[in-house]
């Protein structure tokens, strides 16, 4: 029987191809998730009032329901009524529709922490209500979104793990053919912890360095008050 650290030698290649899928879901589902939140955060925000019913729906259904049962119902639902995805759209589709509606409730936050007078000020220089938006208050609410925002990327990261019930061949499904292989389900299994940590801890230096290098000297005081 092989050690944990053994596993890395036997393994390695089938562990960093998992772990490149993995990154990529976390990538494709971020990216998905962060147009749509930042619609859906404008639409709360900016949004007549039947809009902002709507978006709230949105974010109430898919915060309080399981990534895995919406999973289960964009993979194996949909196809009943003739929409079918394969597994890895699939599960872009599922972690990017799940991701939206958290990172709208980060982005919303931003946004109304930006002052009201930001807009009178846009406003009184001549640019329009989505001008102002998008060139005056945006700029400054997705910097001062980012040291919150930063839980995301992390979380969606270990949350890609549950895709491997649709048969995605992630770093988890690696893991699990390389159980089933040896019956060594505890070593396996934390080698392939030690590599989700080592993205998490790569993932977290980087934010933190793009949050250090766009942070808005003073904006965390005037916001404070």
């Amino acid at each position: 029987m092989l050690t944990w650290l053994g596993y890395f030698e036997r393994f390695g290649q089938n562990f960093l191809r998992g772990a490149g899928v993995t990154l990529e879901l976390t990538a494709v589902g971020l990216a998905i998730g962060f147009v749509l939140g930042l619609f859906l955060a404008l639409a709360r925000s900016y949004g007549p009032k039947w809009l902002q019913q709507v978006a709230g729906a949105y974010i109430a259904v898919f915060r309080g329901t399981p990534l895995l049962v919406q999973l289960f119902i964009i993979y194996y639902g949909l196809p009943e009524i003739g929409i079918a995805f394969s597994q890895n759209l699939a599960a872009y589709l599922a972690l990017g529709l799940n991701s939206a509606a958290y990172q709208a409730e980060y982005l919303r936050g931003s946004i109304n922490a930006i002052g009201s007078a930001q807009m009178q000020a846009g406003r009184s220089i001549g640019l329009s209500k989505w001008q102002t938006i998008f060139y005056v208050i945006l700029p400054q609410a997705l910097r001062l979104a980012l040291p919150s925002w930063s839980n995301e990327p992390i979380s969606l990261l270990k949350t890609t793990a549950i895709v491997f019930l649709i048969a995605v061949q992630d770093l988890m499904a690696e893991g699990k053919r390389a159980a089933t292989a040896t019956f060594d389900f505890v070593g396996v299994y934390l080698a392939v912890a030690v590599v989700y940590l080592v993205m998490v801890f790569v993932l977290d230096a980087l934010l933190k360095f793009v949050e250090r290098k766009t942070k808005i000297p003073g904006m965390d005081i005037e916001t404070s008050r």
